[in-house]
């Protein structure tokens, strides 16, 4: 179901964003927009990547075409919030998967599905062509790697593996490549560059797609969107903050030095991410204020801001260059899945019909 944002919410989007709108267009975007266009025409199946995906020009083109929705990256996605859109795009009587690129288990899965959105036109034709579709850095080239390095052992003739380039920011792919996915018939997969819109009008999916990383932080500055991403956290108080307390306390609790030395040298990347969490956590669930309320929201982003810096050991000798430093550390883990698994994008309403 819909929700509205919170005024302190809002109050930390607006000055995250900094303008009343997100402009982030590199030239080879307009060029692959322009090839995407052109090729689809003979194109067989469209796999989309979707994430706030909101490229009107790409619906536009997918409303043309049979295609398959992929949604990526599931281990970081929240369960729950995971199903409610399974049931949607049910409603909606919409092919679609869920998919961990990294798995291998998983990308069979999908490549199960790819051939059963295909049945039809695999009983017409010889050659057939799909082409992965969506805005930067949502996996597509992984994806499109994982699944031609599992299809290539399917492959009677054993045919030198190609590698779609791939990178942890966006803009890496700037040119659609072909890989071959199947034999009898041959299929085809086109791997094109992410795209986006030249202007993002709606400031809270522009930063939504910053914190996935769909263009560069820079565009927003990575202090401002490590606050909208507290802001965010703490717009979702729920159990989990809870727990993440719960946690950090009982590794206080541990008082033998001895322990100490085995508990840290034994986990010291779960311990790193209790104590971040803990920070987070307590900072909320101690707070006395209102954060509906935009002054108190910033309050309390202020206070988790230096409380993890502390925990970051990030001297104020660093002045303003020190919360960039905070900023880039909590955005990578929240990133990688540290901070636990979430979906922002809100169910549309037909899924509770």
């Amino acid at each position: 179901m819909a929700t509205t944002t919170s005024k302190g919410l809002m109050n930390l989007a607006l000055k995250a964003a900094g303008s009343s709108s997100i402009n982030w267009y590199p030239g080879h975007m307009a060029t692959a927009m322009r090839d995407i266009k052109e090729r689809v025409k003979v194109v067989d199946l469209i796999i989309e990547v979707p994430i706030s995906s909101a490229n009107i020009e790409l619906q536009e083109i997918l409303r043309r075409k049979k295609h398959l929705i992929v949604l990526n990256k599931m281990d970081l996605a929240n369960p729950n919030t995971s199903n409610r859109w399974s049931e949607y795009f049910e409603a909606c009587k919409q092919d679609h998967v869920f998919v961990n690129a990294h798995s291998k288990e998983s990308v069979k899965n999908m490549v199960r599905q790819v051939r059963t959105s295909l049945s039809e036109a695999i009983r017409k034709e010889q050659t057939l062509l799909t082409m992965v579709v969506g805005i930067p850095n949502v996996g597509k080239s992984v994806i499109t790697n994982s699944v031609h390095r599992i299809a290539r052992y399917n492959i009677s003739v054993q045919e030198k593996l190609k590698k779609a380039e791939v990178g942890p920011l966006p803009g890496v792919t700037q040119q659609i490549s072909a890989f071959k996915i199947g034999h009898t018939p041959s299929i085809y997969l086109l791997d094109t560059p992410g795209v986006l819109v030249p202007n993002i009008s709606n400031i809270e999916t522009g930063l939504k797609l910053a914190l996935t990383g769909a263009f560069k932080d820079s565009v927003v500055g990575q202090e401002r969107l490590a606050r909208y991403l507290l802001g965010l956290l703490n717009s979702r108080r729920s159990s989990f903050h809870v727990k993440w307390k719960a946690e950090a306390e009982a590794k206080a609790f541990i008082e033998d030095p001895v322990a100490q030395l085995k508990f840290k040298k034994r986990q010291h990347q779960s311990d790193f991410k209790t104590e971040v969490r803990g920070v987070i956590a307590s900072t909320l669930l101690d707070f006395v204020g209102n954060v509906e309320d935009e002054h108190d929201m910033e309050v309390l982003v202020d206070t988790q801001m230096k409380e993890l810096r502390k925990l970051f050991q990030i001297p104020e000798e660093a002045g303003d260059t020190g919360w960039t430093k905070v900023s880039s550390k909590l955005l990578n883990l929240y990133r990688i899945g540290k901070l636990g698994a979430y979906t922002w994008d809100i169910v549309p309403e037909v899924a509770a019909q």
